[in-house]
């Protein structure tokens, strides 16, 4: 169980400190910003279209991934847990990353708000020992 909750807490560092970096690259001026702005917008409004329906999207599922019948049947071990629970981390951490980007690139503020929506979301799903441990004793009752 050890392992498992190490990895998760991993992954969830890892998301948050290389979103972290991107967030200070751009804004120090190291890399630039807004690069992907145009006049006529077509790519920004779909690229904002799929990022609000991808995010809205994920946030439930991912919250509730856990209570659907089908995995909360399988959440018996370390092993299952590290597999559904990296789903999770993933389902959150890839979307974050993903709006800070493209926030950086349009700067666009919509992008800049998913990503801060995800974030908050990963502190429901934070990988502790106790939640870990939790998760995977109540199924086994």
């Amino acid at each position: 169980m050890k392992r498992t909750q190490k990895l998760l807490m991993s992954t969830f560092a890892t998301f948050v400190a290389v979103t972290l970096v991107i967030a200070a690259l751009f804004e120090s001026d190291l890399l630039p910003t807004g690069i992907l702005k145009d006049d006529v917008g077509s790519d920004e409004f779909w690229a904002a279209t799929i990022m609000e329906l991808l995010t809205l999207c994920v946030i439930p599922v991912s919250l509730r991934l856990f209570k659907f019948g089908a995995v909360s049947r399988r959440l018996v071990s370390a092993e299952s847990l590290l597999k559904y629970g990296m789903v999770r981390m993933l389902m959150l951490c890839l979307p974050m990353l993903a709006n800070t980007l493209l926030y950086y690139l349009y700067m666009n503020v919509a992008f800049g708000y998913m990503a801060i929506i995800v974030f908050l979301c990963l502190a429901f799903v934070l990988p502790t020992k106790t939640r870990c441990e939790s998760e995977v004793s109540a199924n086994n009752n």
